[in-house]
């Protein structure tokens, strides 16, 4: 074995030996005292809710309460503060129909990291005692701990540029569906509970989450209003600020779901139009770098080869 070999092996072992003494670190109790916040939290909690206070406090069934903070929440904390949990991602989260906290997200992206990390050394180290190591496999664990978190992020954009795309879809069907209950008589959150309930789809799911802030005393509008805000889709936004509009000023309700649902339809079709034109671009990608050299080759190849046999 020459030298980078037994480096690998020593990594590996020495990777195991760290491991599992910071697993053992991490099980055994602080020591130190505890800071003032957690200590006259416990004489708070009748008067705070247990969302507002410090972690560990409030009992966990089936956990032993351990006091502290683990190595696990601060590296987490120094990754999210490195790339950042802003109004963005929370806008992201949202579009895409996730409930989890920016926080938990950048927590499962920093894990994502450390899987490539682990992944990539694996191959470094399975490299080097295979003799097969060169210089630049020393960056593949770096490269592929940056590839795992890149792709767990862009799995999130594609996820909410999909769910987009369905609920401008569900649009235009969703209201006229309630202009038609409101032209029967009902009320608008009659309405909106009747296509919450019989409906299906990602638009009528956040109809139910408004039926459902409306019957826990938030008022209709600003139920309204939360969730254009939530979800910022164009189409939304203008069919929630007209409505409220309309309520506001004493409008018709099923003249302006109708005008909307119409606006929807046509903006639908522009989309449409839109798609239709790259993809016309991208169709004649093959037809120019596929299929035309094998016209060019299939009506010239016949005549080179005769003139190399001298039959011409």
């Amino acid at each position: 074995m020459n030298m980078a070999t037994d480096a690998a092996i020593a990594v590996l072992l020495g990777g195991a030996f760290a491991v599992g003494v910071l697993g053992i670190l991490s099980a055994l109790p602080r020591w130190r005292a505890l800071p003032l916040d957690r200590r006259i939290a416990p004489y708070v909690r009748d008067v705070v809710a247990d969302d507002a206070l410090p972690g560990g406090i409030a009992p966990v069934v089936g956990v032993m309460p351990v006091h502290g903070r683990r190595l696990w929440e601060r590296v987490r904390g120094s990754f999210e503060r490195m790339l950042g949990s802003g109004d963005a991602l929370q806008l992201r989260l949202s579009q895409a129909g996730l409930t989890q906290t920016p926080a938990a997200f950048r927590g499962r992206q920093l894990a994502w990291g450390i899987a490539g990390l682990v992944v990539g050394a694996l191959v470094v180290i399975a490299l080097a005692v295979g003799g097969r190591m060169s210089p630049p496999a020393v960056l593949l664990p770096v490269i592929t701990a940056a590839g795992a978190a890149v792709a767990y992020d862009m799995q999130l954009t594609a996820r909410a540029k999909a769910r987009r795309a369905r609920l401008a879809d569900e649009l235009p069907t969703t209201l006229e569906f309630l202009a038609l209950c409101l032209s029967a008589g009902e009320s608008l959150l009659d309405a909106l509970r009747r296509v919450s309930t019989i409906g299906t789809g990602e638009l009528t799911g956040e109809l139910r989450r408004v039926v459902l802030a409306v019957h826990t005393g938030s008022p209709l509008a600003d139920a309204l209003a939360e969730m254009s805000n939530r979800l910022q889709l164009p189409g939304l936004t203008r069919a929630a600020d007209q409505v409220i509009a309309a309520l506001e000023h004493g409008a018709p309700l099923a003249g302006v779901l109708h005008a909307q649902a119409a606006d929807a339809r046509d903006e639908a079709k522009r989309v449409l139009i839109e798609q239709a034109g790259r993809k016309e671009i991208l169709m004649l990608l093959p037809l120019v770098f596929l299929i035309l050299p094998l016209s060019v080759l299939f009506a010239v190849y016949p005549g080179l080869f005769i003139l190399r046999l001298g039959l011409g």
